[in-house]
């Protein structure tokens, strides 16, 4: 069945009063669209864990900076909506930006320690723009759960952090990566990627994976796991923005990995023009 398409904040309210009033819990995937399987997982994930799921599609013009890929970011609002329906949302939010920043719109959401460096040092507005977008979805719908994936995992942890820090009463889950079969995580931006880009892109992962092998080989020192992925990056020929290896929680860079202690190897890099990330994590 299709979802039921919801374009503004009252018909989006009224459904969601009508929803509490039924006694059905709610699950939340935010979105910015042209969807993989990535985002499904999360759908399918949502229905485990409430009655009902819903979907939102909106490209945040408030966290594109002005040299960014706004104009040119994929849109397919129509295969969107089916494959929504195939992973069980019951409803999608698509509204147009002047829905959600009205004339006079003055307010944001700024996250601290957490929303620094890494994309934050390298996207200036960015997390605002999603901390502001975000909080503005988890009010609107007052979903017991919202499920966000993995491979943004910093946008993870400012998510959870403002949560926490506004009292929401939701549970951010945070869902694995979902990767192509070899090894390439999936993310809209792959879009971009010419057949030979997207082959040295495979750098990315198969950088983390010689990490992780260093690591379980005894390795603990980070700048001897960070020199593995950038000389796989170099290798490929793709240009680097960051390699860090970081806490799990608090995105703190690392002198060494302490075993018990949760760290990730954080990476972007540029295949061309197309900039990607991903992550994974080193011990614990």
């Amino acid at each position: 069945m299709a979802p039921l398409v919801l374009r503004t904040v009252a018909e989006t309210a009224a459904w969601v009063e009508s929803l509490r009033r039924s006694g059905r819990s709610l699950a939340l995937v935010p979105t910015m669209g042209y969807l993989h399987e990535g985002h499904l997982s999360l759908m399918r994930e949502g229905r485990r864990r409430a009655d009902v799921v819903a979907a939102s599609i909106f490209v945040n013009p408030t966290q594109f900076g002005p040299n960014e890929d706004l104009s040119r970011y994929p849109r397919d609002l129509e295969g969107d909506l089916a494959k929504c329906a195939s992973a069980g949302a019951e409803a999608v939010f698509t509204p147009e930006p002047a829905e959600m920043y009205p004339p006079g719109f003055q307010t944001s959401v700024t996250v601290g320690e957490v929303s620094q460096g890494l994309c934050g040092a390298r996207r200036p507005g960015h997390f605002q723009g999603v901390a502001t977008v975000v909080t503005k979805l988890l009010c609107l719908f007052k979903p017991r759960v919202a499920l966000f994936g993995e491979k943004d995992y910093q946008q993870l942890q400012v998510i959870r952090a403002l949560e926490r820090d506004l009292s929401l009463g939701v549970e951010i889950v945070g869902m694995p990566t979902v990767r192509e079969p070899d090894g390439l995580a999936m993310s809209s931006r792959n879009a971009y990627l010419s057949p030979e880009e997207r082959h040295r892109a495979l750098a990315l992962s198969r950088g983390m994976a010689g990490a992780q092998a260093l690591y379980q080989g005894g390795t603990r020192e980070a700048a001897a796991l960070v020199d593995v992925v950038r000389r796989e990056l170099a290798a490929a020929g793709l240009r680097e923005d960051y390699v860090e290896l970081v806490d799990a929680t608090t995105l703190k860079p690392l002198s060494a990995v302490t075993p018990g202690l949760p760290a990730r190897m954080i990476v972007a890099a540029f295949a061309g023009k197309t900039r990607l990330i991903d992550n994974q994590p080193i011990g614990g």
